[in-house]
């Protein structure tokens, strides 16, 4: 087995097949075909599922995934620190976030980042909870992931590293604004109110099943998956919408008002990464983070 057939399979994994992977890597698909061919002869058992044109990954193959970005990952944090040694600051680095840190400080982090590391290429993906954040990191598929969570978040073999709290605020629906003039409300307040609620297993939304819970007579109008949703149905006089202040400015700027919910619950927001074999690029990028957490 050489890294050229792991960069192979990894293309077919990442590109949903043999033909966008053969463009991807400017080769002719006959020969990517042939090359995981001899990986699976390698290895001595099928990667890949063939069903028609398409392919899925066989339950070895599933395996091997996490593994095989582990070894080109390490591939690439060699040749970035001997080409360090020569002036060049290049290469990529591959981030996961939660939805709400991903605005802030992920904004904040990743411009202070690229005016120092301008030839470093981003790759920031998706993920919904800390444990999809936390899988992500040990299994290799990210180098760096944000999280956010009710409580600070301790895991073994994952360096966390704490960036800070976001209250939980209510951006208000300018339809049914009626909170008074002051900075805050308490939840017994969302009484009569339409809400636009996170899907169950994110901190906004235990608020919300917290409040019902204890009586307050509020209604989840529409429940949202992506977030990039809310502010948009806020602004559409749908309903109220419980969020990390993180959202805050957008919401201000959107010309949304925006409430503390007392009493406070926050999210916990933390950088987790590999204990060890980090990249010159995501070092760089934890140098960032400690100094935004030392302003914070």
């Amino acid at each position: 087995m050489d890294t050229r057939k792991l960069k192979y399979f990894l293309a077919v994994v990442d590109h949903d097949g043999f033909n966008r992977a053969a463009e991807h890597l400017l080769i002719a698909q006959p020969s990517l075909s042939q090359t995981i061919a001899g990986l699976e002869r390698d290895l001595g058992i099928p990667l890949f599922h063939r069903i028609g044109r398409r392919v899925v990954l066989s339950e070895a193959g599933k395996e091997l995934v996490g593994p095989a970005r582990l070894v080109m990952r390490d591939l690439d944090a060699a040749q970035s620190a001997v080409q360090a040694l020569r002036g060049v600051r290049s290469g990529r680095l591959d981030i996961t976030t939660m939805p709400s840190p991903g605005i802030e400080p992920l904004t904040s982090m990743v411009a202070s980042y690229t005016r120092s590391h301008p030839s470093v290429r981003l790759n920031i993906g998706a993920a919904f909870t800390p444990e999809d954040v936390i899988e992500a990191v040990r299994n290799g598929n990210f180098e760096l992931g944000l999280a956010g969570s009710h409580e600070p978040i301790r895991v073994p073999g994952v360096n966390v590293l704490e960036l800070g709290r976001q209250p939980l605020i209510l951006i208000v629906n300018p339809q049914a604004d009626r909170f008074g003039s002051g900075n805050a409300i308490q939840r017994e307040d969302l009484a009569g109110h339409r809400l636009i609620a996170s899907q169950r297993g994110s901190l906004m939304r235990w608020l919300v099943d917290d409040a019902l819970a204890r009586g307050v007579d509020t209604e989840i109008v529409v429940e949202v998956a992506h977030r990039t949703s809310v502010l948009p149905l806020v602004l559409g006089g749908i309903g109220h919408a419980v969020m990390p202040s993180s959202w805050a400015p957008l919401a201000q700027k959107s010309g949304l008002r925006t409430l503390v919910i007392e009493p406070v619950s926050y999210l916990n927001v933390a950088l987790l990464s590999r204990l060890t074999n980090l990249t010159p690029a995501a070092q760089s990028f934890l140098a960032v983070a400690r100094r935004s957490a030392r302003v914070d």
